[in-house]
Formats: C-alpha cells, sequence, structure tokens
C-alpha cells in the first residue's frame, strides 16, 4: 500500500505542471480575487476529474458509449470555452484584491472551474489513457489499489493547485494592472486557440485528440 501511494503521489505532481486553460484560469482568479478565490475554483477543477476518473474506471463497456456522448458534448464545450476565451480578452480587469468573499461568490468560482472541466471533453480522454495505462501496466483491475492510487493522484493536484492559488495571491500584489490585463488576454487566446482546435478536429476529423 505505501508504494501505491507513492506512486499516486509521484504521478500525482506530474500531472499538476501539465498546463492548459483552467491552469491559466486559476492564476487568473487566484491573482484578481485571491487565495480563497482560487481555492474555490480548484476544488471546481477537482471535482470535475474525480467524476471523469469515476467515468474513465468505469469500464471498457462505458467507453464505447463515450465515444457517441463525446461528439454533442464536445461542440457544445468548444462553443462555452470560446465564449469563455472572448470574455476574457473583451474584460478589462482592474485590480480589486477581494479577500473576504461572499458564499454566493466562492459558489460561483466553484461551478467556474467545474464547468470548465467538464464542458472540456478531451479530459475525458486525457483521464482515459492515464487510467487505462495504469491499469494496463499493474495487469490487474484491483479496486484495493486501484482506488487509492487514484485517490492520491487527484488529491495531489488539489494540494499543488492550491499551492499555485497561494502563491499567485501573494504575487499578486506586485503586478499592475495593465499586467493583469496581459496575462487576462493571454489566458483568452490560449483558450480560444484551443475551443478552435477542439471544433476543428469535431468537424473535419471528428475525433478528438
Amino acid at each position: 500500500m505505501i508504494e501505491v501511494i507513492i506512486s499516486g503521489i509521484g504521478l500525482g505532481i506530474i500531472l499538476s505542471f501539465l498546463t492548459g486553460p483552467a491552469f491559466f484560469a486559476l492564476l487568473k482568479t487566484s491573482i484578481e480575487k485571491g487565495f480563497h478565490g482560487g481555492l474555490s475554483f480548484a476544488f471546481g477543477v477537482f471535482i470535475a476529474d474525480v467524476m471523469y476518473v469515476a467515468l474513465a474506471l468505469y469500464g471498457s463497456s462505458y467507453i464505447a458509449s463515450e465515444k457517441e456522448i463525446l461528439l454533442p458534448l464536445g461542440i457544445v464545450g468548444s462553443l462555452v470555452l470560446l465564449g469563455v476565451g472572448i470574455h476574457y480578452i473583451r474584460k478589462k480587469v482592474t485590480i480589486k484584491r477581494t479577500r473576504c468573499l461572499s458564499k454566493r461568490e466562492h459558489s460561483g468560482y466553484f461551478f467556474k472551474g467545474l464547468a470548465m472541466c467538464i464542458f472540456n471533453p478531451t479530459l475525458l480522454l486525457y483521464w482515459i489513457s492515464v487510467t487505462s495505462g495504469v491499469v494496463s501496466i499493474s495487469d490487474t483491475f484491483d479496486l484495493k489499489r486501484i482506488i487509492p492510487f487514484f485517490a492520491c493522484v487527484l488529491f495531489t493536484q488539489l494540494g499543488i493547485d492550491s499551492l499555485k492559488a497561494f502563491y499567485a495571491d501573494k504575487l499578486s500584489h506586485k503586478i499592475e494592472e495593465c499586467t493583469l490585463n496581459k496575462i487576462n488576454k493571454f489566458a483568452g487566446a490560449l483558450i480560444i486557440v484551443f475551443a478552435l482546435r477542439l471544433m476543428y478536429e469535431l468537424v473535419f476529423t471528428h475525433t478528438i485528440v
């Protein structure tokens, strides 16, 4: 069991440094709204990861039906991500370091992180590839080992995302509004590119990679 925990933590550390739209959105939220806003966003991402890992572990029979769901989900998701990216580019950010967020605001950032990942079907394929690789390497599907392993992976990622939010919050006092707007536009452009790439693959290749 110790080996399982160490392996899960190690993989979680590696995966946590893979960048994507959620990575930049987490930094932006932490800089603009502080540690607690970023932490709420990170929890939303965490719950989305838990849901997709559970789906990926469900079994090969379910994965077959997932492929039919991925096309309409991908179209809707790419449109949502495109809208988010355009919003980020058009929105002028002012530095308002709100440290005491209301429960409604906390919930808003939580669902923002959740929705950004749920409407990203590539995340599902990403976790399918990770889980299938782990299962094939272990050469067995032992829930007593698989569940603790992925629990360590996911909680490690949550912990490192929390550290990202913490340090982004601390460094936000040294960042001027013009710098924050550049970060916001860069994050928006990255999300738009990601959404357009997703649309292209859905329309012209009918695959999501």
